[in-house]
């Protein structure tokens, strides 16, 4: 099923500033949250895509991205794009939007049966990768510092499992319902208990360890699989393997952001790398066969007799993958004809006998193409 357009299911142009963003997001989960649709897979369906969309467009750099790619900009970058969003995220992540106006969520936890649950932060590294490790993909281990669990209390922040009691303020269920007399007749507002925090119970004897709060600082090793095609500035998310929660709730997430190495011969452009090949004036007249270095090793291409210096060779296939799995890019060498800048006796009086003969006197011709004319050809 193909995916809509970001901008179309918010109802905003393409030039929409972030105020304009924030209340089309508003409005859609104003109309299709699950509170006044209960039941209602499709409502669900479309609070969710709406989610998806503001989560995209609101931040900077993945907009960025999804104008320039559309939805393959996206889709590895973390967030809720990967399509395993579930409510709780939405809730959890959009808290600062809606505060406390409806029963199912949005405060500074997630929520479950009614009580809230705390979520840690989400955590970013930056990891450096070298062309070879983009070319293949590479499973790196990284240390973290981090808060973790507390292991004397479990992340639970009590001291024993009979060191808990249930909130009395809002009778365990984590809200507090309020009815206010109006105009218009009662109204009646849902928010999160005060004494309580909207967990639904009281710690009496917190861990003397992690002093009530069921983390500690500590170091985590990660292993992350990073695919083939990654780009410099690309970010990846790791579920839950951010900073652990207070009192047992949902860790965060660990946002990786990659960094390219440069190569010591290629540069890349694009999925295409780019190699300067410098020959000399001899092997440019008379031809010569000459190694090039791949991601892969080395590839030995021929010259011909004649070569003109700024001619483009491809080595196709010897780029690197897309991310998304569309091929690879090619190896683009381009020639350039070393001149000596210092000459010996003997050399010199070779060079002006030859300066003077006819096949040595510069004569462009249809063999002869300018820079933009091999373009021209390359791309079509």
């Amino acid at each position: 099923m193909t995916k809509r357009d970001y901008y179309e299911i918010l109802g905003v142009t393409r030039n929409a500033d972030d105020a304009e963003l924030k209340k089309a997001y508003r409005q859609m989960a104003l109309k299709y949250h699950p509170d006044k649709n209960p039941n209602n897979k499709e409502a669900e369906d479309k609070f969710k895509e709406a989610a998806e969309a503001y989560e995209v467009l609101s931040d900077g750099e993945k907009r960025k991205r999804y104008d320039q790619f559309g939805h393959d900009g996206v889709k590895n970058g973390g967030g809720f794009g990967g399509g395993g969003m579930n409510m709780d995220d939405i809730f959890s992540h959009f808290g600062d939007i809606f505060g406390g106006a409806f029963g199912g969520g949005f405060g500074g936890g997630q929520q479950r049966g009614g009580r809230r649950v705390n979520r840690g932060t989400n955590l970013r590294v930056k990891v450096r990768l070298t062309l070879e490790e983009i070319n293949t993909g590479v499973e790196k281990k990284i240390k973290v510092n981090k808060y973790i669990p507390c292991s004397y209390c479990k992340g639970s922040g009590a001291e024993n499992s009979s060191s808990f009691s249930t909130c009395s303020t809002c009778r365990g269920t984590g809200q507090v319902t309020r009815v206010t007399n109006t105009f218009l007749g009662q109204m009646q507002t849902s928010s999160v208990c005060p004494a309580c925090s909207g967990e639904g119970q009281i710690i009496q004897h917190k861990c003397v360890h992690c002093a009530g709060n069921g983390v500690v600082k500590g170091e985590d090793v990660i292993s992350i699989d990073i695919p083939a095609g990654v780009s410099d500035g690309i970010q990846l998310s790791v579920n839950g393997k951010g900073n652990a929660a207070a009192r047992s709730g949902v860790p965060g997430d660990l946002i990786i952001q990659i960094e390219e190495a440069p190569h010591e011969n290629l540069h890349r452009e694009g999925n295409n790398l780019l190699y300067d090949l410098y020959i000399s004036f001899p092997d440019a007249a008379l031809g010569c066969s000459v190694d090039i270095p791949t991601l892969e090793g080395k590839a030995r291409i021929k010259i011909d007799a004649g070569t003109q210096g700024g001619r483009m060779l491809r080595l196709k296939g010897k780029g690197l993958p897309s991310i998304n799995s569309y091929g690879k890019g090619d190896l683009l060498v381009t020639i350039n004809v070393w001149t000596p800048r210092n000459l010996s006796r003997s050399e010199k009086e070779i060079m002006e006998k030859l300066q003077s003969a006819e096949n040595f006197k510069p004569q462009p011709g249809a063999r002869d193409k300018g820079f933009f004319d091999r373009m021209r050809e390359y791309f079509q």
